[in-house]
């Protein structure tokens, strides 16, 4: 059993959103993320997809993109992205799409790994608004609300999911990093960020105790990354570096 993520798909919902405007690589890109997808993720595992799933406006205009997920190999963690508008009632949600899990608030056990997050927001900095810095307050709490349903999952590990990074390069601590490594977290995984000059500003790879994942699918080439497997190597560690 392995856990996978894979954030950012922009499928198209209803929407006349042509990704190929962003480039080539774009071009084609659900059938891309079908075909990678199947290549390596198996019924027993997990994808975590964290936000920025469909440009559909609406539950309805989803539904589409949400059928495509369900019908994928695996389990998957679905986390609201800041352009999933589509996204209203989780408690409806889960109802009518029983094969997928939306993560909201709260935590999940896959295997022995507690599964937790947030959306996060802009990092605080001096080019944010006042709305932005309530809306990172806001998430914030959440976060913390996640973290305390993770801790009482019980699981051997922590990780969290996020839309935005919750630390960027030349940023010595965030309040999410800090509540992250005051949590015991032991890995990230997080998307949003687009286009090889912002994939520079992105901190991958291991930070100080945790190891941090950027997934957005144009980055990752729309291959879903393997995050964790339950088999052990040598060293006993089972998170992917």
């Amino acid at each position: 059993m392995a856990i996978f993520a894979l954030s950012d798909l922009h499928l198209p919902g209803t929407q006349e959103k042509p990704m190929d405007i962003f480039g080539p690589l774009w071009e084609n890109h659900p059938e891309k993320i079908e075909k990678n997808w199947c290549a390596v993720v198996k019924e027993q595992d997990t994808v975590l997809v964290p936000g920025d799933i469909s440009w559909a406006k609406t539950e309805a205009e989803a539904k589409a993109d949400l059928d495509f997920l369900a019908a994928l190999p695996g389990k998957k963690v679905l986390l609201r992205g800041n352009h999933d508008y589509w996204w209203s009632s989780v408690s409806r949600l889960r109802r009518r799409y029983p094969a997928l899990q939306f993560l909201q608030n709260d935590a999940l056990l896959v295997e022995e790994v507690a599964v937790c997050g947030c959306r996060g927001w802009v990092l605080p900095g001096e080019e944010t608004t006042k709305e932005d810095e309530k809306i990172y307050r806001r998430e914030l709490e959440r976060l913390r609300l996640s973290l305390t349903a993770a801790k009482a999952l019980g699981g051997s590990s922590m990780l969290a999911m996020f839309h935005f990074p919750p630390l960027l390069l030349g940023q010595e601590e965030t309040a999410m990093i800090d509540l992250l490594q005051q949590s015991g977290v032991q890995t990230a995984v997080f998307g949003h960020i687009h286009g090889t000059d912002n994939f520079l500003q992105v901190i991958e790879g291991r930070w100080q105790q945790m190891q941090l994942h950027l997934v957005s699918a144009d980055y990752l080439d729309f291959m879903p990354k393997l995050i964790w497997t339950n088999e052990r190597n040598d060293t006993h560690e089972n998170f992917s570096h």
